[in-house]
C-alpha cells in the first residue's frame, strides 16, 4: 500500500520534471550557442559545455532547480582574458581555452578540499551588481554588430568599441537588421506570456528566412563539429603561467558568485538545504569535463536556473531530462541549427542581459546610503577597464573601501540613561550622563591591526578632556579576537595609564580576545579586570557610587 502510494506521488514528479527538461532544453541550445560566440569560439564550445555542465551537476549538485551550463559573464571574461594571453589568432586562442576551462576546473576542486565555500562573499553583492549592469552594457553592444550585419568588434573597452561601431554604420545590411529587429521585438512581447516559448519562435522564424536572408548576405551559425575533441589540452606556455593563473581565479570567483546567488535564492525561496563546498566540487567536476571535451566555462547562471524553476522543475532531474533534450535536438535538428541566422542569436543574449540594465537593482543603495560609491564604481570599471580588469579591479575597491572603513572608525563615550542599566552614546542621546570620574569607550568597529592606534590614540584624547580620572572601562564587544598589533597597542595604552594613575578595566570581551590578553600577563592588567560582562558591572567595580546615583 506504501508503495502504492510512493509511485503514485512520483509518478505526476517524474512527469512534471520530464516536461520542464524538455521545455527548457529548446532555451540552452541556443543560449549555448549565442555564448560562444561572445567568447570568440566555435558553436560547439557553447554545446559540449552545455552537456557537461547539465550532466555533471544533474548526477552530482545539491540543488534541484540549478542548470549549470555557459554563462555570458563568463564567456566574456574568457573573451577578454584569451585575447590578452594569447592576441587575436583565433586557432590560438580555442586551443589555449581548453587547457583555461581545466585549469578553472581544477581550482574549483582545490577550493571545494579546502572547504572554501565562502568564496564568493570575497565579492560583495553591490559590486557584483553593478558588475553585472557593466557587463551587460558590454554584451550588448558587442552583440550589435551581428544585429546589423557589420564586422565584429574585438576587445572590451567601451569607448573604443562605440568608436569602431559608429565607424561601420555605413555598411550595415537591412535584412540583417530586420531579422534582429523582428526577432528582438517577438522576444520582449513573449516575455509577458509565459507559456509561448519566445526564443524558440524566434529561432523558427530565422530558420525559415535563413535561405532569403543568407542571399542578401546575412550570416548563419554555420557548420558545427560536435565530435568529442579527445585531444589534450594546450597549457600556457612558460611565461604566461601567472596570468593563465589570474584568469582561472577570476572565472572561479565570478562563476562561484552567480552560481551561489543562483542556488542560494531558490533555496532560500523552497526551504531547501545549501551545500557551498560540495556545490564547489560539482562545479569544479563539471568544468574539468567541459575542458576535456573543448568546452567553455560552467556555472549555474540565474536566467536558466529560473527558467527551470518556472517550468516545474521539482529535482535534479529535470537537468538530465534537458541534457537528453539537447542530445537528440542535436542529432535530429543539426542541419536546422546550422541555419540559425546570426542577427536571431545576436537578439536572444540581448534580450538575455537585458534583464540586467535595470537600474533599479541599484535603488536600495541609494536609498539607504550605503555603498553607492563602490557599486557606481563596478559599473565604471567594466566599462573602462573591460570586463576581467573591471571585476578584479571592483573587488578590490571594495575591500579597499571597508579596510578604510575599518582604518578610521568611530569611538563612542558612553554613559547612563536616567533611571536606567543601559549605557549608550552620549553624541546621539542627549539625556545620557557619564559617570564622574570614569571613561567608558567603545570602538564602533573591530580593533585589528589597522585601526588599533587610532582608537587608542582617541581614547587618549578624550582622557586629556576629561581630567580628574581614576578609571577607564574599555568596551571590546564588536572585536571577537585580538591580533598581535593590538596586544602591543593595548599594553602601550596600558602603561601609558598607569604613569598617570588611571587604571583601565576592559568589558564585554569575547572569549579568544580575553584568552590573549590573559596571555599577555600584564601586572597592570590583572584577570579580575577581564571578566565583565556587562559595562554596568565594570562601572559598578570602578565606581561604586554610582549604584546610588543611579538609583
Amino acid at each position: 500500500m506504501n508503495t502504492g502510494a510512493a509511485a503514485a506521488t512520483a509518478t505526476p514528479g517524474f512527469t512534471v520534471d520530464l516536461l520542464a527538461g524538455l521545455a527548457i532544453a529548446g532555451l540552452l541550445l541556443p543560449e549555448a550557442v549565442a555564448y560562444a560566440g561572445i567568447a570568440g569560439l566555435p558553436p560547439q564550445a557553447g554545446v559540449m559545455a552545455l552537456f557537461a555542465g547539465l550532466v555533471c551537476y544533474g548526477l552530482l549538485g545539491s540543488s534541484r532547480y540549478a542548470i549549470v551550463s555557459a554563462t555570458s559573464s563568463s564567456a566574456a571574461v574568457l573573451a577578454a582574458g584569451t585575447l590578452a594571453l594569447e592576441g587575436g589568432d583565433p586557432s590560438s586562442r580555442a586551443a589555449i581555452v581548453a587547457g583555461l576551462v581545466v585549469l578553472t576546473g581544477l581550482c574549483f576542486l582545490l577550493a571545494g578540499a579546502l572547504r572554501l565555500g565562502g568564496l564568493s562573499h570575497l565579492i560583495a553583492r553591490p559590486v557584483l551588481r553593478g558588475y553585472t549592469f557593466g557587463l551587460a552594457c558590454v554584451i550588448a553592444l558587442k552583440q550589435l554588430p551581428a544585429l546589423l550585419g557589420v564586422p565584429a568588434l574585438h576587445g572590451d573597452f567601451v569607448p573604443v568599441l562605440l568608436v569602431d561601431l559608429f565607424g561601420d554604420f555605413g555598411g550595415i545590411k537591412p535584412a540583417a537588421l530586420g531579422m534582429g529587429a523582428a526577432a528582438l521585438l517577438l522576444l520582449f512581447l513573449c516575455e509577458r506570456l509565459r507559456r509561448v516559448p519566445g526564443s524558440l519562435l524566434a529561432i523558427a522564424l530565422g530558420i525559415a528566412a535563413s535561405g532569403w536572408l543568407a542571399r542578401h548576405g546575412v550570416a548563419l551559425v554555420g557548420a558545427m563539429q560536435l565530435a568529442p575533441q579527445w585531444a589534450w589540452p594546450r597549457w600556457p606556455a612558460s611565461g604566461q603561467w601567472l596570468p593563465s593563473v589570474e584568469l582561472a581565479a577570476a572565472l572561479l570567483l565570478i562563476l562561484y558568485a552567480e552560481s551561489y546567488g543562483s542556488i542560494r535564492n531558490f533555496a532560500l525561496k523552497h526551504g531547501d538545504a545549501v551545500n557551498l563546498n560540495r556545490d564547489l566540487a560539482v562545479l569544479g567536476a563539471a568544468n574539468v569535463v567541459a575542458g576535456l571535451l573543448h568546452g567553455m566555462p560552467v556555472g549555474a547562471g540565474y536566467s536558466a536556473t529560473s527558467a527551470n524553476e518556472a517550468a516545474g522543475a521539482r529535482s535534479l532531474l529535470a537537468g538530465l531530462v534537458a541534457a537528453g533534450g539537447v542530445l537528440l535536438m542535436v542529432l535530429f535538428l543539426l542541419p536546422w541549427i546550422e541555419r540559425i541566422p546570426m542577427p536571431v542569436l545576436a537578439a536572444i543574449v540581448i534580450h538575455a542581459v537585458s534583464k540586467s540594465l535595470r537600474l533599479s537593482a541599484f535603488s536600495p543603495y541609494l536609498r539607504w546610503h550605503r555603498d553607492r560609491l563602490v557599486a557606481l564604481a563596478a559599473v565604471l570599471a567594466v566599462l573602462s577597464l573591460g570586463t576581467l580588469n573591471g571585476l578584479l579591479f571592483a573587488i578590490a575597491f571594495s575591500l579597499i573601501m571597508l579596510l578604510r572603513r575599518l582604518a578610521t572608525p568611530r569611538l563612542s563615550v558612553l554613559g547612563r540613561l536616567d533611571g536606567g542599566h543601559d549605557f549608550v552614546d552620549v553624541a546621539a542621546h542627549a539625556q545620557a550622563r557619564e559617570v564622574p570620574g570614569v571613561l567608558i569607550v567603545r570602538p564602533e568597529e573591530p580593533l585589528f591591526f589597522a585601526n588599533a592606534e587610532a582608537v587608542l590614540a582617541q581614547v587618549r584624547q578624550r582622557i586629556t578632556e576629561r581630567t580628574p580620572l581614576r578609571e577607564v572601562v574599555l568596551s571590546l564587544e564588536e572585536s571577537p579576537d585580538l591580533d598581535g598589533t593590538v596586544l602591543e597597542s593595548l599594553g602601550d595604552f596600558v602603561a601609558w595609564l598607569d604613569a598617570r594613575g588611571i587604571a583601565l578595566r576592559v568589558a564585554r570581551l569575547k572569549d579568544h580576545a580575553r584568552s590573549a590578553l590573559q596571555r599577555m600577563a600584564l601586572p597592570q592588567l590583572p584577570s579580575q579586570a577581564l571578566d565583565y560582562w556587562s559595562v554596568e558591572d565594570a562601572v559598578l567595580a570602578a565606581a561604586p557610587e554610582a549604584k546610588e546615583i543611579r538609583e
